[in-house]
């Protein structure tokens, strides 16, 4: 991947992850404030495991998952961090497509995010911060977080995957010259 678009995917990441915590808490309803973590970032992370390289995606979320842990969830240092990379590169490891389909990509995204919120109520199990048990999370969290991450993803699937290809086919010529 050329340096300068690794730079616009670092500064499409960080856009991302402001409009997290400014934007986006506006628009959805109180109601749901509580019950909703949107990581909006992770879905282009998963992206770029898909159509680029896991390795890339592992150093993505482990970057941007470290951010998450520091400024909005301050409970621990380091949960977001490591479910956001590990899953990002298993779901890299064991589906690297460089033209996944629609569908394909959509049961990633599905997969994905109940493996990250899976891994991060494991964690806080361990740890003691959540009393509540997986059934009653998986319903009251980690089905709507799926349901919020799919639609997200139908949304950036086009543009997104054009760019991750424009990457690829750029790639090679840029460094020959």
């Amino acid at each position: 991947m050329s340096r300068m678009r690794r730079e616009i995917l670092v500064a499409l990441l960080g856009l991302l992850f402001i409009l997290e915590g400014t934007v986006l808490p506006w628009l959805i309803p109180d109601i749901w404030q509580d019950r909703i973590g949107l990581n909006l970032v992770y879905i282009v992370i998963l992206f770029v495991a898909i159509y680029r390289h896991r390795h890339t995606a592992l150093i993505l979320g482990l970057v941007f998952g470290l951010l998450h842990d520091v400024i909005y969830y301050g409970s621990m240092i380091g949960p977001y961090s490591f479910s956001m990379g590990v899953s990002a590169y298993l779901l890299g490891l064991v589906l690297q497509v460089n033209r996944a389909p629609m569908p394909i990509m959509m049961t990633v995204v599905m997969l994905g995010s109940l493996l990250n919120d899976s891994i991060l109520f494991g964690i806080y199990k361990i740890f003691n911060l959540v009393g509540s048990a997986y059934d009653w999370a998986l319903v009251q969290y980690m089905i709507p977080n799926l349901f919020i991450h799919f639609v997200f993803a139908l949304i950036i699937y086009v543009p997104l995957r054009k760019q991750l290809e424009l990457l690829g086919r750029r790639a090679p010529k840029e460094e020959t010259v």
